[in-house]
């Protein structure tokens, strides 16, 4: 028991110099950040890196062909010949190479585009996780100090006579309830601390702005076709890329130009150079006919894949939508109404209690029904925050 305690105070410690030395963003800040420190988009970076780096080899030329011969290919005398012979590309198929290369750079910027939008995802929810364990503690706060004038009216009433002692103990009971809660509270802020800290992948400790309203700011009018276009446009890039490849197939059955020199002794006595050209010509072109072809088919998958992807967007926008309309009315009742029966039940219950026009057991009755709607009431933001996130930022699986 000691050992459970003596943990929790090390926690609450940790927490308490955690909240000391942390650096305060905004979510904007977070976002920003993240996109900065996230590997994967490190590593997207290196890709397009890479495939800029690959535009260079567009132009592919056969090794250089260098060959000696020796012996008695003129008389019995033993004579040298020495050749060498270069083949170059010729037709399209430089062309094809580059501009295949070029669609591969653009598809790796748009796997990247994917992944910051995941990111900005993932950094929002995490954000308002940490607001939203804030507004528990708040609240945790605001039922402690309730329930303190609580256990003050009920010792000084048990201290005149007009109550028994089983309201000073239930009261002491609820107070060291919520007390306890609080170091919950405190623990589960860590949590959520070391959620976000993990998204943004920064040693740094970073907290949330706490003075930022808690109920996200839904902006359908600008971003709600932000998924749709990133999507279209990554599997719009994957078919052209298919297109390309495609055609760098096509353009693989075109000749390729030879040219060479070489130089050889007659009879050991004297030495004779010229030069060369030829062509190759592949006269079977099945393999590269097939490739073609199968390239075609990947665009026909992409194809597809974008017009799944498209159905099910449409259909999970439309879940979301739903859900989001649901969430809304729950918070506009407890905003516009909840909230303020509950500040006018506790106001009421504590003057009547004060006042001993109430009994012990209608005050707690009332005071844990206000209790609940403030409970409901963040639950409800919460619960909105999240569906209004998962509307803003739909899911999208590009495996």
């Amino acid at each position: 028991m000691k050992t459970s305690i003596s943990t929790i105070f090390l926690l609450l410690i940790s927490s308490f110099s955690l909240a000391q030395n942390a650096q305060t963003l905004t979510l904007e800040q977070a976002i920003d950040l993240a996109k900065k420190n996230n590997i994967d988009l490190k590593i997207a970076d290196k890709e397009i890196e890479k495939q800029t780096v690959l535009k260079k080899t567009a132009f592919q030329t056969d090794p250089l062909q260098v060959q000696y011969q020796g012996g008695q290919f003129n008389s019995v005398q033993y004579d040298h010949n020495v050749s060498i012979q270069q083949y170059f590309p010729i037709g399209k198929i430089t062309k094809a190479n580059r501009q295949l290369q070029e669609e591969l750079v653009k598809l790796a910027e748009k796997r990247k585009a994917l992944t910051e939008y995941e990111i900005e995802k993932a950094v929002t929810i995490a954000y308002y996780q940490y607001l939203y364990g804030v507004s528990i503690q708040k609240l945790n706060t605001e039922l402690l100090d309730i329930y303190s004038k609580f256990l003050k009216n009920a010792e000084l009433r048990f201290e005149t006579g007009e109550s028994g002692k089983i309201e000073v103990i239930s009261a002491k009971a609820k107070a060291k309830e919520i007390e306890t809660q609080k170091e919950q509270l405190e623990l589960e802020l860590t949590i959520y601390q070391k959620q976000l800290q993990f998204f943004v992948q920064t040693e740094d400790t970073i907290l949330p702005d706490t003075s930022t309203a808690l109920q996200y700011p839904m902006m359908l009018t600008k971003d709600n076709t932000k998924i749709e276009g990133l999507v279209n446009d990554y599997y719009q890039q994957q078919i052209a890329v298919y297109q390309k490849e495609a055609n760098t197939f096509k353009a693989l059955k075109s000749p390729k130009l030879g040219l060479g020199y070489f130089g050889q002794t007659i009879d050991t006595k004297s030495y004779f150079q010229g030069f060369t050209a030829g062509i190759q010509i592949p006269l079977f072109g099945g393999v590269n006919n097939a490739r073609a072809k199968a390239a075609t088919f990947s665009m026909d998958q992409s194809q597809m894949e974008l017009d799944k992807s498209k159905l099910a967007l449409k259909l999970q926008k439309e879940q979301l939508q739903n859900d989001f309309e649901k969430q809304k009315k729950a918070v506009d009742y407890y905003q516009k109404e909840g909230l303020q029966y509950a500040d006018q039940i506790i106001a009421t219950a504590q003057k009547s209690y004060a006042n001993a026009d109430m009994s012990y057991w209608s005050y707690i009755s009332f005071l844990n029904q206000a209790i609940d709607i403030k409970k409901q009431n963040a639950e409800a933001i919460n619960a909105y925050n999240q569906s209004a996130i998962q509307l803003q930022f739909p899911s999208f699986n590009n495996n």
